[in-house]
């Protein structure tokens, strides 16, 4: 699939102010031909929270959680309200997001690596932070990782100068690995700093990282990717946040993470950063079942392609070019996440690389009358009898199986109405399209 560059120059064109190009015009008429230097590109900070739910924010109508630092990253900012994953569940996802490419292209389509697995996300892979590198940015990973374990396939060998954090789950099924050795390790580079891994004390480290990494680079461009651990089971939280929020312990770690991005954002507003920095706030798949997080209005959970388990939340910061107090209607994905920081940060992506996503500069920069050019996209959970399909055509949502489920998501997001009987036609195109997807992206069919 083609990858889209061209709208970065519209998008720049049209944010540049009126003095802009009145002072350029009068350098040109006195002979002041001399070019300004270039502005140094964009730092990028991309925070990515662990079965966030659509509804779990107050600015996505959460009324039980105070999120006033979200909330005002969304006022200052942009919030995307039909922005999706690619997978229900932990692996694809952030494989499909680091990669801008459909995990089943990278052996990662079904479920999650445990610590034992040896396979992962492979070293000829083009990562976000090998992206915008060669531009000459310092790159940091703070967090969760979930891509991989062996040597090559870790966030240092990926692009990533420094790693800080937990590559696991902390879950039973992911600390038990770790038990004779003391617990599950965090760990700084590929050295244990700490163990066992304490989730309550998880935001409070990877808060206290991030910063520390922006106050280090804050001379030089970087692109900062913050993997937290929450609100992932276990989910905690450290005792200033303890039993502070009406949702229980739940909301209470969402507060956190509220907290945390505030930090981020004072940090670089305090060292004049803000105007030269995006920030994007985001989860990897919808909210767990049984728990109290929530995809409200939405329909689903992790674990399910509904939109409760594809779509979650976005907001976009970046004071003086995203546009501030907006609600973007466009579809976009994690797909698109790539190439729209290689075009932000004018790194030409390699020739021939095959991504599945396309460069949104010009969507997130309020580029007018600019429209999304995505129009689909697959989704896929579990394996035989356990897997669930999905594929999308701008507003049309067909659940594959048998019989397909057919829901018109621009009238009924919360996927109520099967339509599927009044559209014949359009659920075989949509079958086809699938099937398409399958055979490029390596995706095996279903066994009985």
């Amino acid at each position: 699939m083609a990858v889209g560059v061209g709208h970065l120059g519209l998008a720049n064109m049209r944010s540049r102010s009126v003095a802009d190009w009145i002072i350029g015009i009068l350098a040109l008429a006195l002979g002041c031909g001399d070019r300004p230097s270039a502005a140094p590109p964009p730092n990028i900070v991309l925070i990515l929270c662990d079965d966030l739910g659509y509804g779990d924010l107050g600015c996505y109508g959460a009324k039980d959680i105070r999120t006033p630092h979200l909330d005002r990253m969304a006022s200052e900012g942009t919030r995307f309200t039909d922005f999706s994953v690619v997978a229900p569940l932990c692996t694809p996802s952030r494989a499909a997001l680091m990669t801008g490419r459909y995990p089943g292209r990278l052996g990662l389509a079904t479920g999650v690596l445990r610590p034992g697995a040896t396979n992962g996300l492979a070293a000829a892979e083009m990562t976000l932070a090998e992206a915008v590198k060669p531009r000459g940015y310092a790159t940091g990973c703070i967090g969760k990782w979930h891509l991989g374990f062996r040597p090559g396939m870790r966030p240092t060998d990926q692009g990533f100068d420094s790693y800080f954090g937990v590559l696991h789950n902390l879950d039973k099924f992911e600390t038990a690995h770790f038990d004779a050795e003391g617990g599950m390790p965090i760990l700084r580079g590929d050295a244990v700093v700490e163990r066992p891994a304490d989730p309550a004390k998880m935001t409070s480290l990877y808060t206290q990282e991030a910063l520390a990494f922006i106050d280090a680079n804050r001379e030089r461009p970087f692109f900062l990717y913050v993997g937290h651990q929450m609100p992932h089971l276990p989910f905690d939280a450290s005792p200033a946040f303890k039993g502070k929020s009406a949702r229980g312990l739940y909301g209470d770690v969402v507060e956190e993470l509220d907290w945390s991005t505030g930090q981020i954002l004072d940090r670089l507003r305090g060292l004049g950063l803000e105007k030269r920095t995006l920030v994007l706030f985001t989860s990897d798949n919808g909210p767990e079942r049984n728990t109290p997080g929530t995809a409200a209005p939405l329909r689903g959970t992790k674990h399910t392609v509904f939109e409760g388990g594809l779509r979650v939340p976005l907001i976009a910061w970046w004071p003086g070019r995203v546009p501030a107090g907006r609600a973007c209607e466009e579809f976009i994905t994690a797909l698109d996440l790539l190439p729209t920081c290689a075009g932000l940060v004018g790194q030409p992506l390699p020739v021939g690389l095959a991504l599945d996503g396309h460069d949104m500069g010009a969507v997130l920069l309020g580029a007018e009358g600019v429209r999304s050019p995505r129009e689909t996209l697959y989704a896929l959970y579990g394996l035989n009898q356990h897997r669930r399909e999905s594929i999308r055509l701008g507003r049309w949502k067909l659940h594959l199986g048998a019989p397909p489920q057919l829901y018109d998501l621009a009238a009924d997001p919360g996927e109520a109405r099967d339509v599927a009987g009044q559209h014949p036609d359009l659920v075989r195109q949509l079958e086809l399209r699938a099937a398409g997807v399958r055979l490029e992206t390596r995706i095996p069919e279903a066994m009985p």
